[in-house]
């Protein structure tokens, strides 16, 4: 994987964990997303069911700081359109757009739930990190890179 072109879907457990708590490995991709240090594809299934998940498991007064938030990460990604669908490709219909997006996109998933999208990563080679896994990979590509 090239760091500078590579692609990252973050699927919505991780932006949820990665708004709500601190100091984790989740935290530091929003941040480094928000800094614009990464490349994140979005498709707008996607930014619509971040949207949906955050309004509706915050309180109100916990959703309105985090709102504006949310508006400058999709600012800061790279929308994709959907040419083209692989389902069924994963065991719940509800992570259809999620690999749709990161076929599409030719990218890799940022995800807790690797289980959900072993079918996708066998059929389609779909390449899957959890957080902790990509920032390991990360923060050893970017010392990598300065040596």
């Amino acid at each position: 994987m090239n760091l500078h072109s590579l692609r990252i879907v973050v699927d919505t457990n991780v932006l949820f964990e990665g708004l709500t708590k601190k100091d984790l490995a989740s935290s530091l991709i929003i941040e480094a997303w928000l800094a614009r240090e990464l490349q994140i594809a979005v498709c707008e299934a996607l930014a619509l069911e971040y949207v949906d998940v955050l309004s509706r498991k915050l309180s109100p007064q916990r959703w309105l700081q985090v709102e504006p938030v949310l508006q400058a990460l999709l600012i800061r990604a790279q929308f994709v359109p959907i040419y083209y669908s692989w389902r069924p490709s994963s065991p719940d219909p509800a992570d259809e757009h999620v690999v749709d997006c990161v076929q599409n996109a030719n990218a890799l998933l940022i995800t807790w739930n690797t289980s959900d999208f072993r079918q996708a990563r066998q059929s389609l080679h779909l390449r899957i990190l959890t957080p902790p896994e990509f920032v390991a990979w990360w923060s050893t590509m970017q010392t990598f890179i300065e040596e």
